[in-house]
């Protein structure tokens, strides 16, 4: 415990010092710029820094969706660096009872919650924790109904909106998996790639809902849209514009092992599967 305590010190002060060196009051030119990471998986701590210091935000509030044990997330170091409050929900109850039982659930303001997030019940799930109307930042995660949820979300209206996008979708087409509430992507394919939305599909949301896409990680799997009346002199982007393909090398094989699939191998594997037009509004083969 103590030598956790002294990495997680260190982990801290380092993040500390990058946040400074960041530019603080003028756009960027990418996202990429600002990178860094400290609880992250990918350098996405430094462009929330980024954001929260250029953009006027007064509500410092937070909500994330799939946090799974919080080691890893992209809020924690907000919570602790910046010690805004906020909200986090994992379906897991095993994950959710060891965040409480780690001591940043007492020394910041955190609230836990165990719950399966489907369309149905998103909004009610936030605004039972009394959040509601215009929030810093929600961070949607779930390696499924990413889409669907933010589709179906209302009672929070979040200046920065922060979403896993599927790049093996491609930036060509806007395609989502079709809605099922009970949707779990181990279940849905063995590969593991079969989930979430295209990154089209989550810009044309954005700009119905009143966001601007101004970019994505450098890791090709997080999508950032602010508030258009928020978004000052940030550049908004098209999705072919933003667009990175990942290159990590997560796939699964059939009986549950790393394939290490890689570029065009990762499609060819889910070809054929259904993906619902967002713009049709109809079932498609990928």
């Amino acid at each position: 415990m103590k030598e956790y305590k002294q990495i997680l010190n260190l982990m801290l002060q380092n993040g500390r010092i990058w946040s400074k060196l960041i530019p603080k009051n003028e756009a960027i030119n990418s996202l990429h710029e600002v990178e860094f990471k400290v609880f992250s998986q990918w350098g996405d701590d430094g462009i929330i820094q980024y954001l929260i210091n250029y953009l006027d935000i007064e509500n410092n509030t937070f909500v994330e969706f799939g946090v799974e044990d919080y080691l890893e997330s992209n809020t924690r170091f907000l919570l602790m660096n910046n010690n805004w409050s906020g909200l986090i929900i994992d379906g897991n109850e095993n994950h959710i009872s060891n965040i409480k039982k780690n001591e940043l659930f007492w020394k910041y303001d955190l609230i836990t919650k165990a719950s399966f997030i489907t369309a149905e019940n998103i909004n009610e799930l936030i605004e039972n924790e009394n959040i509601k109307g215009q929030i810093g930042l929600l961070h949607i995660d779930i390696d499924g109904n990413d889409y669907w949820i933010w589709k179906a979300l209302a009672v929070v209206e979040p200046i920065i909106m922060v979403l896993e996008y599927n790049s093996v979708f491609g930036c060509e087409r806007a395609i989502t998996i079709p809605y099922d509430a009970h949707f779990i992507r181990t279940k849905a394919h063995y590969s593991n790639l079969y989930a979430g939305a295209s990154l089209l599909s989550l810009c044309d949301l954005a700009t119905e809902k009143g966001y601007v896409f101004i970019g994505s990680n450098s890791a090709g799997n997080n999508a950032y849209f602010v508030k258009k009346e928020f978004a000052k002199a940030l550049k908004p982007l098209t999705a072919f514009e933003g667009f990175v393909n990942s290159k990590f090398r997560e796939s699964r094989n059939k009986t549950g092992g790393l394939n290490y699939l890689r570029g065009a191998q990762r499609l060819a594997e889910i070809k054929g599967l259904p993906v619902y037009n967002t713009r049709t509004k109809k079932i498609e083969d990928l």
